[in-house]
């Protein structure tokens, strides 16, 4: 039986309260430490406002390749404000990437995410990455038929983003056992690899928008496959990105959070 509308909101309640306890706990845990010890770190949902959740907490078993941590990306280097290899979304969108997850199990797949939350700090980070037209160590990997010059013009870099809004994610699918992957998907299927989508992750360039006809049927099938899968959870594609998904509606359309991914 579903709750009605005084549940509901007694649940929210509850829900801040048990946060903000976890707050002050782990806060007080870490200055309780033994002299000369380490400080105690606290739990990562510590530093989120309520209402946001790690999606390893609800999809332990998706696979977790965030770019921006690293120094495989378009900046290439370590992107401002990911302090940590975490994915974090509002708790809407985490559950619909856990919907999504049960049905890729059964097809012998499982989620892939590049990107979640995003803070307006690294959003800032790419807006002056992208001011430095002598920082072009990257362009022959992710934008080798675009000049530099033209990334704003042409939206690759904004300085806005709804992944600040915390509901939109950048992912795709892993197979994990290629016969039951093969009843929906084409192209090459070995266990393990990335389902073939024609292009890699944060690839400039019109062979990435979603429904690019220049490319092979077997990707344009698996595009439109993937596409179906998020619709089905709620979740919006921007054209230009087959990767980029946003949940419809968010639950914070007008918000851009700037918090730290840790």
């Amino acid at each position: 039986m579903g709750m009605d509308a005084s549940q509901q909101a007694l649940s929210t309640w509850l829900n801040a309260r048990t946060r903000w306890s976890m707050y002050l706990a782990a806060t007080v845990l870490a200055g309780c430490a033994a002299p000369g010890s380490p400080p105690m770190a606290p739990d990562a949902s510590a530093f989120m406002p309520v209402g946001f959740v790690t999606l390893a907490s609800l999809v332990p078993d998706a696979v977790q390749d965030m770019r921006d941590y690293s120094a495989n990306n378009f900046v290439g280097r370590p992107v401002a404000a990911y302090d940590a290899a975490t994915c974090i979304l509002s708790e809407p969108a985490a559950l619909a990437l856990q919907a999504a997850q049960v049905e890729l199990r059964a097809k012998g797949m499982t989620l892939k995410v590049f990107d979640c939350y995003r803070p307006q700090a690294a959003v800032d980070d790419f807006v002056r990455w992208g001011r430095d037209l002598s920082d072009q160590k990257t362009k022959p990997a992710f934008y080798p038929d675009v000049p530099k010059e033209e990334l704003f013009q042409r939206d690759y870099i904004n300085e806005k983003t709804g992944h600040s809004r915390g509901s939109t994610v950048d992912m795709t699918v892993v197979v994990m056992d290629g016969q039951r992957a093969s009843q929906v998907l084409r192209g090459p299927l070995a266990d393990g690899m990335d389902a073939d989508m024609g292009t890699p992750f944060d690839w400039f360039g019109t062979q990435s928008h979603t429904e690019d006809r220049t490319l092979s049927p077997d990707v344009q099938h698996n595009r439109q496959w993937l596409r179906a899968l998020m619709q089905r959870q709620g979740f919006r594609n921007l054209p230009e990105e087959w990767w980029h998904y946003t949940l419809q509606p968010e639950p914070y359309p007008d918000r851009y959070f700037n918090f730290s991914v840790r």
